[in-house]
This record gives structure tokens, sequence and C-alpha cells, in this order.
């Protein structure tokens, strides 16, 4: 009996530590972050980019490892950033659909926004969707050209 609770118990653990690791917050309420985000650029003259994924996505997490790596720097100084999570293309559709349906062709879909809520930038033809063959230089060099440049 121990042994089959201990066992439990490593599972619930190692569950959390899994959990704690998705970039995406299933809880999250997607429309007051966007709305938070926004009001912090306009305060501090920043855009904002979107980022719509799911956890079950492996090109979303590997875009966000990229976001959290190399392009790091390039991204927090610029911008703030929200993650949308979109579940299983069932959550957060009403978002997704306010900003041009940036996921229709796939996931992960980034949007920029001006501080005024205009969109600058969307990839509507799945430019991110296959971001684990891009890998972190190639995901780099897409926000180097298509986001930061704009």
């Amino acid at each position: 009996m121990k042994k089959f609770f201990a066992l439990c118990l490593g599972l619930l653990l190692a569950q959390a530590v899994s959990a704690a690791n998705l970039p995406y917050d299933e809880k999250a309420d997607a429309k007051a972050d966007v709305s938070q985000a926004l009001s912090q650029a306009q305060a501090s003259k920043k855009q904002v980019i979107l980022v719509f994924g799911a956890n079950w996505c492996t090109d979303c997490r590997e875009l966000d490892k990229a976001l959290h790596g190399k392009s790091a720097a390039l991204i927090d100084g610029k911008f703030i950033l929200v993650k949308v999570d979109v579940g299983n293309f069932d959550k957060n559709l009403d978002v997704a659909q306010s900003y041009g349906n940036p996921i229709k062709k796939g996931i992960p879909a980034a949007v920029l926004l001006s501080p005024d809520n205009q969109i600058i930038y969307s990839t509507k033809a799945g430019e991110l969707a296959d971001a684990r063959r891009m890998g972190e230089n190639g995901i780099y060099d897409f926000f180097n050209k298509e986001i930061v440049k704009r």
C-alpha cells in the first residue's frame, strides 16, 4: 500500500512539474489579459504581441522556448507579450476572430497590435505553424524581420 501511495504521489508531482512548464495558462481570461496589455502599452509606448497557441501543440511550445531564449531580448525591450490559449480550437475563438482569425492556417499564430488596438501585422498564412522546424534562429529571424522592423 505504501508503494502504491508513493507511486501516486510521484505521478501527481510529475504532473504538477510538467504543468508548471506549460506556456499557455488554460484558465486565463484572454480578454482581460489583452485589455491589460493594451493599457500597459499605452503607458509605456510599446506595442503588443498576441501569441495564439495551446499546450498540446509542439510548435507552440517550441515558439515559447524561443521567445524566452534568443528572441527574449528582442521582444522584451519593445513589446508586451500576451499568450492566448485556444485549447483544441474551442477556446478564445472570439478573441482570435476579433483580430482577423490568425489561427485559421494553424497555431502558433501571432498578431502585432499598436497601443490603440490596431492590427499592425498578423500571421494569417500560418507563418509560425511549423515553429519546430524553424528552430530558435529561424524564429528570431522571423520576429526580427516581420515584427520588430514594423
